[in-house]
């Protein structure tokens, strides 16, 4: 039997632990409320550590475990947090390393594997079904827009800030980058671009006919599907799957329509779109299968 430690940090933390690749017992959460999107963001890189040190050794007083993986969002290489626009704290961060250090000092010694949270989302979907020898690839729709593939290769992958117009009003990244794909479809970048709406209530007018709002979620839709048929002509078709906290902004119907105009060719027109309600098991899960396979890599 192995067993894991599986942790997210993305607009709150969560951590479980797993025992061959199911979760068992109590999540831990903070904050508490759900629907509190921006806790983390003032709190300083070495007060996470130190909050997720200690949501690791809460699980970890039930027993060792064979690997510690945690999940968080940006371009993660070799347990470094290159870069992460949506938690700029821990830009640079050695988190891998770091989180090691304090949890030595607490007499916790198993071996810390960082991803990227997309990816820890895609190898959790690819866990609970069973296809972890399958391409599998994942859009998070929140705050920012993450992509995640499984099986893990080396690269970047940072899928939301793919360039999805040339329009130079496009400004609303929070990485600051023109066109991109989050600056469109991330939560934060629309509360940006309608200071007088919340999102919620835009895709709620949009639905009652007003013009303005209209126009912007056929973008939004445009902007993801523009996304995903780039996939698609990089690395082939298949299933995407569309998880997260906004992802009930997505009108599949809508996206399958916009993705018809932009895929055209036959090899590569067998692709598949799936919703996914957002959980934090999946992600979990997907942390902990990760870390235990790196153990091999």
């Amino acid at each position: 039997m192995t067993t894991a430690i599986g942790v997210v940090m993305t607009e709150h933390i969560v951590a479980g632990r797993l025992e061959d690749q199911k979760l068992t017992g109590n999540l831990l959460r903070f904050p508490a409320d759900s629907d509190e999107l921006d806790a983390l963001i003032a709190i300083p890189g070495g007060d996470l550590v130190e909050m997720l040190a200690q949501q690791i050794a809460t699980l970890h007083a039930t027993g060792p475990v064979d690997a510690i993986g945690v999940a968080v969002p940006g371009i993660i290489r070799h347990g470094v947090v290159e870069d992460s626009p949506n938690l700029a704290q821990i830009k640079g961060m050695r988190l891998a390393n770091e989180l090691s250090r304090v949890l030595a000092a607490r007499n916790i010694e198993a071996p810390v594997h960082i991803a990227n949270d997309a990816d820890a989302i895609a190898a959790g979907v690819a866990a609970t079904r069973g296809h972890l020898n399958r391409l599998t690839r994942v859009w998070t729709i929140g705050n920012g827009i993450g992509y995640g593939r499984w099986p893990y290769v080396e690269g970047v992958w940072e899928g939301g800030h793919v360039t999805v117009s040339l329009d130079p009003r496009e400004r609303y990244c929070g990485c600051g980058g023109i066109g991109h794909l989050e600056g469109i479809t991330g939560y934060r970048a629309m509360r940006m671009r309608f200071l007088d709406l919340e999102p919620e209530e835009v895709f709620a007018l949009a639905k009652q006919g007003d013009t303005r709002c209209s126009e912007f979620v056929d973008l939004w839709h445009r902007a993801l599907a523009a996304a995903t048929a780039s996939f698609i002509h990089i690395a082939g078709p298949g299933r995407f799957y569309f998880t997260g906290h906004n992802v009930g902004f997505l009108d599949l119907p809508v996206l399958r329509s916009h993705l018809e105009t932009m895929v055209m060719m036959s090899p590569l027109l067998s692709y598949s779109l799936e919703v996914l309600p957002p959980d934090d098991e999946t992600a979990l899960i997907g942390a902990g299968v990760s870390a235990v396979r790196a153990l091999t890599w």
